[in-house]
C-alpha cells in the first residue's frame, strides 16, 4: 500500500471542498494549475543519511496539504526543500510552472512559519510583524497600514505594542502567523506550528487557520503530528513512512471550508480520524520494517 489515494469508503456523492469559490472581487476563480510540481525530489546530506527517496507531488491552487507521518519521515525536510531552504540531492521543485527565481512575484509569494515563534524580544508586536518588509526596503507609510491589517487578521490589533515576553505561547504563535500574512503570500508553509501548545489554544488557532486560509484563498502546505488537526483543516494530507521518508498513502478530506466545532463533533470527522489513524499505524509498521 505505497502512495495510494485513499477517499471515505462512505462516500456516494463528491463532497465540495469548496475550491472553486469566486475570488474576492467576485470574479471566478482561474482554473486549478499546480502551484507545486515535486518532482522525484530526494534528499541525501552530507553525512549519508538519506532523508527522503524520490517524491513525486503535486499541488494545486487553495489547497491545505498536510504532511504527517513517524517521527524521522522527512516531513520537515520536505517542507524545507519546498521553501528553497534546502536543495534537493537529486530531482526537482517547480513553484507556480517555473523555478524558484520567479517566486516573490505577484501571485507567486511564499512565505514560511516555523514551529518557534523566532521573535525578536527587544522588540514591539508592530516591529516583529513589520520585520519582512522592512527587510524588503517597504516605506513605514506603505507598511504600516499592512501590519495592522495582519494584526486584525490575527486578532492581535490590540496587542500592537505588546512585547513578546508580555505574550502568551498562542499569541506568540499568532505574532508568527502575521508576521506571514503581511507578506500577502500566496504559498503559506507552517511547520508543526502549534505542537507545543495546549490542547485548547491548538483548536482555537485551528479555527483561525481554516478561516485564514479560507478568506486569503492560500495555497498552504502544513506539517504537524495531531491526526486530528491534520483532518480539521485539510483538503488533503499526505501520510509518509520512513527510513527513507517517502510519501505512504494520501487521503482526501472533502468538506466543505471554512470548518468549525460542527464539523469537528461531527462522526464524519470521528470516521475521518479512524482512517487516518489505520494508515498512520500502517505506515509506521513499514517503517519499522523498511525497505
Amino acid at each position: 500500500m505505497r502512495n495510494a489515494q485513499w477517499r471515505s469508503d462512505d462516500d456516494e456523492e463528491p463532497r465540495s471542498n469548496g475550491l472553486t469559490m469566486p475570488a474576492a472581487d467576485g470574479s471566478p476563480t482561474l482554473p486549478d494549475l499546480p502551484v507545486l510540481d515535486i518532482l522525484s525530489a530526494e534528499k541525501i546530506f552530507p553525512n549519508g543519511t538519506r532523508a527522503l527517496a524520490p517524491i513525486d507531488l503535486s499541488i494545486g491552487r487553495n489547497e491545505f496539504v498536510s504532511l504527517i507521518g513517524p517521527s524521522g519521515c522527512g516531513k520537515s525536510t520536505l517542507l524545507k526543500l519546498v521553501a528553497n531552504l534546502y536543495e534537493p540531492s537529486d530531482g526537482r521543485i517547480v513553484w507556480w510552472q517555473s523555478n524558484f527565481s520567479r517566486v516573490g512575484e505577484p501571485g507567486r509569494r511564499l512565505a514560511f512559519v516555523f514551529q518557534d515563534p523566532t521573535l525578536m524580544p527587544w522588540a514591539p508586536v508592530e516591529t516583529n510583524v513589520r520585520l519582512p518588509l522592512d527587510l524588503a526596503g517597504t516605506p513605514k507609510a506603505e507598511s504600516m497600514p499592512r501590519v495592522q491589517a495582519a494584526l486584525a487578521q490575527v486578532g492581535l490589533e490590540r496587542h500592537a505594542r505588546h512585547h513578546p515576553g508580555q505574550l502568551s505561547g498562542g499569541m506568540k504563535m499568532r505574532v508568527s502567523i502575521a508576521r506571514a500574512l503581511v507578506t500577502d503570500p500566496d504559498l503559506l508553509l507552517m511547520d508543526e506550528p502549534f505542537g507545543a501548545l495546549d490542547e485548547f489554544t491548538r483548536n482555537k488557532l485551528d479555527d483561525d487557520l481554516v478561516r485564514l486560509s479560507w478568506e486569503r484563498r492560500l495555497t498552504t502546505v502544513f506539517v504537524t503530528h495531531s491526526l486530528y488537526e491534520a483532518v480539521f483543516l485539510s483538503t488533503r494530507i499526505v501520510i509518509m513512512a520512513a527510513n527513507p521518508g517517502r510519501i505512504f498513502a494520501q487521503l482526501t478530506v472533502d468538506e466543505p471550508q471554512p470548518r468549525g466545532d460542527a464539523f469537528r463533533n461531527s462522526e464524519r470527522f470521528a470516521h475521518l480520524c479512524r482512517q487516518l489513524s489505520s494508515l498512520l499505524h500502517a505506515a509506521s509498521l513499514e517503517s519499522a520494517g523498511g525497505r
